[in-house]
């Protein structure tokens, strides 16, 4: 099936928790289980039979074919996600004091970027905004990786995420960067109100152009010989700091 651009609504996901997730969604077209296949699936043979989703059985082959490995020789035929862009996503927190958007500067590995969607559903984040060009895009990869977590968090993309940064610090957000050579220790940095976190690609960090348009640079206190960290991991320590603060904020 294609839409009136030509191109397929309908794409290939695979792995346990992604694919019950998209079920529980509601985009789940058809389901394809490997002839070997057995057990660890009843929940997902529950939920699919709750909304009578078919289920093929296929060759091995069907996942090796398609898929890297980890695959867990389960897919599914799914309706493609709508992705936003800036403006949806500000509509989305128009009348919230407090929200965290994430801003992804150029990250390149599609695993980072899921398990970025992962910590991103985990802490609370409002949504994440991609840049279309010279950054991974949402893939099969991704939605494995983010284990079920895609189907939870609003995505945008835009052609350049320095559009994106403009237009929310027009709509009263404040702007910090991630950086290893940061001014500012993160448990210095106020994380409450409303927020865009902008995290760079996993060699080069955040791009110079991208960094002077942050309204606060900072760094994750570390101790040790090691000072780096991975992207996901630094990105979800951010996150749940913001999270944190919010939560102690109502406490007192």
């Amino acid at each position: 099936m294609t839409g009136q651009n030509g191109r397929s609504d309908f794409e290939l996901i695979y792995g346990v928790n992604p694919v019950k997730e998209a079920i529980r969604a509601g985009r789940v077209k058809e389901i394809y289980i490997s002839e070997g296949r057995k057990k660890g699936l009843e929940e997902l043979f529950e939920l699919s039979k709750k909304r009578s989703i078919p289920v093929k059985k296929v060759e091995e082959n069907f996942f090796n074919s398609r898929f890297p490995k980890g695959h867990q020789a389960i897919a599914a035929l799914v309706k493609k996600k709508r992705l936003l862009d800036t403006g949806g996503l500000l509509l989305k927190v128009k009348n919230k004091d407090s929200a965290i958007i994430i801003i992804l500067d150029e990250i390149e590995d599609p695993r980072n970027l899921g398990a970025i969607l992962r910590v991103a559903a985990a802490g609370g984040a409002d949504g994440v905004i991609l840049q279309r060009y010279r950054q991974t895009g949402i893939t099969s990869e991704v939605i494995k990786s983010s284990a079920g977590a895609y189907e939870y968090v609003e995505i945008a993309e835009e052609n350049n995420i320095k559009y994106a940064i403009n237009t929310l610090k027009e709509e009263g957000f404040t702007i910090i960067g991630a950086e290893v050579n940061g001014e500012k220790s993160l448990w210095d940095t106020d994380m409450r109100g409303r927020i865009g976190i902008v995290i760079g690609s996993e060699g080069r960090g955040l791009r110079k152009t991208v960094l002077e348009m942050c309204d606060e640079r900072v760094f994750i206190p570390m101790m040790g010989r090691v000072n780096s960290l991975n992207v996901s991991v630094a990105c979800g320590i951010i996150i749940f700091e913001a999270l944190r603060q919010r939560q102690c904020s109502k406490t007192y």
